[in-house]
Parts: structure tokens; C-alpha cells; sequence
């Protein structure tokens, strides 16, 4: 069966460039895949989550719901504006919405249309009065208590960690390429031993 997923671009032909390819702006970073994981410092997949946040970073079905209020929107834009209405904590994966639409249209709370060979969703009126009685907007609490300042600098220093990496991976000698790779090696094992609190 197919899933939602793959009627947006998301289906498994579309997962971008390979590993070990810098050529896109946040393609895989050799072995060492993106470059953060899910939450404020990653970009990436939500969930994964990811989001790029996880599902308990805000409620999926509650934020579909309180968005749908304003107007119909596709899944893609979903995604989006609940990204950007959380200032960035929060960006749930096409693995956590689509199926919660699919859920929510089994259970009679939206319909959709198809439009431009995209899904289109709205509240039914069943869906509205379940709206209306939940939170105004579920994706803030993604973005309470963050320290956006921190973020950004570890944003940044990360990014230009991966930059320089990508650029001694594609312009590099086999040589410069392994030594790199020791470089992000020892970076990453230094770095866990902050947390073990070990010198």
C-alpha cells in the first residue's frame, strides 16, 4: 500500500543525494549521515523527527487539528507552518503527519480533495467542534524554555564544522579525506567524553 508520503515527494526514489555527496546544501555527510539529529539543533527529519522533533514535542493530531481551523492546507504545509509557527523547536516528519491525516480522516474530522495532484485537507464539522475544544496552538510549548542565542551558535559552529569537512571530502587527496574523517572522529569521542565528565 502506498503511504501518503509518496504522493508528496517523500517516497523512498526521493531521498536526495548518496552518501559521501557535497554537493547539495544538506546532503549526507559521508559516513556520519546529517550533521545533528532531531530537535533544535537539527534540521533534519523531525522526529527524527524528526524531527527535526519527536511526536511528544508538541502533539501531531492537536497541531493539525488547531491549523486546520484557519484554512484547508496540504500535508507538506502543515509541516511547514507548524515549523515556523514554533520559532524552529519543532518540525514534525512526513512519518508522524501523514498517517496522523490518514487517522484523522478515517475517524470523520477532515476530508480531502485532491488539488493539483496534492491532498487538500479540511475540518468536517465533526473535526471543528474537536478544534475548537483543544489547545490554540499545541507547537508552542516545542519552544518554550530554549536558549535561541545557544542554538544558533552551535548551529553555526556545527555547520562549519560539516563545511569544512565536505570541502577536504570533495576536493581532497585520499590522504586529506582520512585524516579528516580521524579529525571528525576524535571531535565526536571528545565530545562524548564532555558528557561522561572525563578529561
Amino acid at each position: 500500500m502506498r503511504s501518503h508520503g509518496d504522493d508528496h515527494g517523500y517516497g523512498p526514489g526521493r531521498r536526495g543525494a548518496g552518501r559521501g555527496d557535497f554537493g547539495g546544501g544538506r546532503a549526507a555527510f559521508g559516513p556520519f549521515g546529517p550533521p545533528f539529529g532531531g530537535g533544535p539543533f537539527g534540521g533534519g527529519r523531525g522526529g527524527r523527527g524528526g524531527g527535526r522533533g519527536r511526536a511528544r514535542r508538541g502533539d501531531v493530531r492537536a497541531s493539525i487539528l488547531a491549523l486546520l481551523k484557519d484554512r484547508p492546507m496540504h500535508g507538506y504545509e502543515m509541516i511547514q507552518e507548524i515549523g515556523e509557527r514554533s520559532g524552529g523547536a519543532w518540525k514534525p516528519s512526513p512519518g508522524s503527519v501523514y498517517p496522523t491525516l490518514q487517522l484523522l480522516e478515517d475517524e470523520g474530522l477532515i476530508t480531502s480533495a485532491s488539488e493539483g495532484g496534492k491532498k487538500l485537507f479540511t475540518l468536517t464539522d465533526l473535526g471543528r467542534g474537536e478544534a475548537e475544544s483543544g489547545p490554540e496552538a499545541p507547537w508552542e510549548e516545542a519552544g518554550r524554555g530554549v536558549d535561541w542565542e545557544g542554538v544558533n551558535e552551535i548551529r553555526q559552529a556545527g555547520f562549519g564544522l560539516m563545511e569544512a569537512f565536505g570541502q577536504v571530502w570533495k576536493t581532497g587527496s585520499a590522504d586529506q579525506r582520512q585524516k579528516a574523517l580521524t579529525v571528525i572522529n576524535d571531535a565526536r569521542k571528545k565530545l562524548y567524553l564532555i558528557l561522561a565528565d572525563e578529561d
